[in-house]
């Protein structure tokens, strides 16, 4: 999540206005969720782009994930601040705008060919997401009755997934268009010939960005100028339930929740935004690679649509998460020990194992906070910064082993994810008995 996560139960409305508003807000919030799917996703193609444009190893490359999701740990509390002072509906006004400074900056980023310039952007661009999905999940909650909720939300990440499977495809048909062949160039030309051919290569980013401003600006006034209801959070109903705790720090099954959604968003970004990359690796041209996120995206929306059929129907959501994790240790395995085609396939069925991961870690790892419901929820949303941090140590192991070899790391993150299905979210302290 990740990237275009939903924050389900972050927050309840004291009323529901939206339900006498029709589908029309519902349709605007699905557009917000297309919007951070496409751009987020656009880091599976950026990540191969800037190696190539900028000489970079793969550490340096993973930087781009890192400068993207570090912002939801670092801007978080300042999102808070600025959606008390603007509401929800203006909050989502600015996290478009400060998307598109973002985009902007990669203007200049290009011209120059500076990588520090085009971390900063993705770093802004990461900046407006957050306060954007911040100021825009709880409207998933309150369009409609709580009782389709689920089904709003599954809905909201097939917008997302689907625009992540897009957002790769046309971005790499401009970016990375005959890169393949010119990767081949750049090692028999003249230092002087090589930097004209990547500036050229930087260039090719120009366009799609300056696209990209203007679309965003476009929905930013939109959302400014059209009526949608206000968010009011109601108390908890559970918060007798939590007053005997005097700090957050006291719900050990929440801390063991904040790992599992920090694992779990590293793993999910990892399998999106290197199997470009990986599948260049295994000898797969970079003109049949860019479609790879998109066989990822396609896995996480089969497992969205299992979900709104299944749960709770069929199985729990705490089922759905461990069965979900042990299939991302099988898919991880077999990804290690084959290749080619086999062990990227098996990357992108990762997309099916992680689909369901969020929706069933959030409610167990918020259920009995009560009066610390939003602080716990703050921490999940901090979590999120496991999409900057597995990815880069994902290419410093690939650094000094391989791109194969340094998926290593998903084991232990599906594993964890494992336990906390099994056991991690029925942990206790003396003050909070949970059922």
């Amino acid at each position: 999540m990740a990237q275009g996560h939903t924050i389900a139960g972050s927050s309840m409305p004291a009323t529901h206005p939206g339900r006498q508003k029709g589908l029309g807000p519902i349709y605007i919030i699905g557009i917000l969720f297309f919007v951070f799917g496409f751009v987020t996703w656009t880091n599976s193609i950026l990540i191969p782009y800037l190696k190539i444009a900028c000489r970079l190893n793969n550490f340096e490359s993973y930087l781009v994930a890192f400068a993207f999701y570090i912002a939801y740990l670092v801007m978080a509390i300042p999102s808070a601040w600025l959606l008390k002072k603007t509401g929800f509906k203006n909050g989502m006004s600015a996290g478009l705008f400060i998307m598109a400074i973002g985009a902007v900056i990669f203007i200049p980023a290009a011209l120059t060919r500076q990588y520090g310039l085009f971390l900063t952007g993705l770093f802004v661009q990461g900046t407006g997401l957050a306060v954007l999905q911040t100021a825009s999940n709880p409207y998933v909650t309150i369009l409609g009755p709580i009782e389709s909720a689920a089904k709003r939300i599954s809905i909201m990440g097939i917008f997302n997934k689907v625009a992540g499977a897009i957002a790769p495809i046309v971005l790499g048909a401009i970016t990375l268009k005959d890169a393949d062949a010119l990767k081949t160039r750049l090692t028999t030309l003249t230092e002087a010939s090589k930097q004209v051919a990547l500036n050229n290569l930087a260039h090719r980013v120009i366009l799609p960005y300056i696209i990209i401003v203007i679309a965003l600006v476009i929905l930013a006034a939109v959302i400014y100028y059209i009526t949608l209801p206000e968010v009011e959070a109601a108390e908890d109903s559970q918060a007798g339930k939590a007053s005997a705790h005097s700090s957050i720090f006291q719900f050990p099954h929440l801390m063991m929740g904040v790992l599992t959604i920090f694992v779990y968003v590293g793993v999910e970004v990892l399998a999106g935004d290197s199997i470009v990359n990986y599948g260049a690796s295994q000898g797969i041209s970079l003109s049949t690679s860019k479609f790879f996120t998109a066989c990822t995206m396609s896995g996480m929306i089969i497992g969205y649509i299992v979900g709104i059929i299944c749960i709770p129907r069929y199985f729990k959501q705490e089922k759905a998460l461990t069965v979900s994790a042990i299939l991302g240790v099988i898919f991880s395995v077999f990804a290690l020990i084959t290749h080619g085609y086999t062990s990227v396939f098996c990357i992108a069925l990762l997309g099916l194992a992680n689909s369901l991961m969020w929706p069933a870690i959030w409610p167990l790892a918020i259920k009995g906070l009560g009066s610390f419901t939003k602080i716990g929820s703050s921490l999940l949303i901090m979590g999120i910064a496991g999409g900057a941090l597995i990815p880069l140590l994902y290419g410093h192991i690939a650094d000094m082993l391989n791109l194969q070899k340094a998926y290593i790391i998903l084991i232990p993150c599906y594993i964890i994810i494992w336990y906390f299905s099994v056991w991690g979210h029925r942990l206790t302290s003396n003050k909070n008995k949970l059922t």
